[in-house]
């Protein structure tokens, strides 16, 4: 990880969308099967959106069947923190980004081996670089043929 970065609010409001804002500094969960990366299947790492920090690969990434993107461990030993978060008379453990600290989503002890867990991330605090991308913006290095 590289050194914390602390994001300024006005700039995260535009740059974010309404809902990414929502999930990634209000602590908030889209609607379970809404998000982009639920069903995805395409290889890469997934990036925090407020910061670029990697997060997860594809390859630790299940089908959970919760509707959020699931991994059982992240790319790499302190990528992520983990809280205690204790809001709506439940006991969870929040999982921010270690680097800026953004809301991600919540790490549960049902997950495969080999940690038997499950970050279940929210598709909004998540960009995905797709393997070979060396430019980061998803496209591979081709051009998408739009015009």
């Amino acid at each position: 990880m590289d050194q914390k970065v602390k994001v300024d609010k006005a700039e995260l409001l535009r740059r974010l969308s309404a809902e990414e804002y929502m999930v990634t500094q209000q602590g908030g969960t889209e609607r379970a099967f809404s998000g982009r990366y639920h069903a995805t299947k395409t290889p890469g790492t997934y990036h925090c959106i407020v910061c670029g920090e990697p997060l997860f690969s594809s390859k630790t990434k299940f089908e959970s069947g919760t509707g959020w993107p699931s991994f059982y461990a992240p790319v790499e030993e302190g990528a992520v923190a983990t809280k205690a978060d204790n809001k709506l008379w439940m006991r969870r453990t929040e999982v921010l980004c270690a680097r800026c600290d953004s809301h991600l989503g919540h790490v549960f002890p049902d997950g495969p081996q080999p940690t038997g867990l499950r970050y279940c991330m929210n598709s909004a605090a998540l960009k995905l670089q797709p393997a070979g991308d060396k430019d980061g913006n998803g496209s591979d290095g081709e051009k998408s043929g739009e015009d």
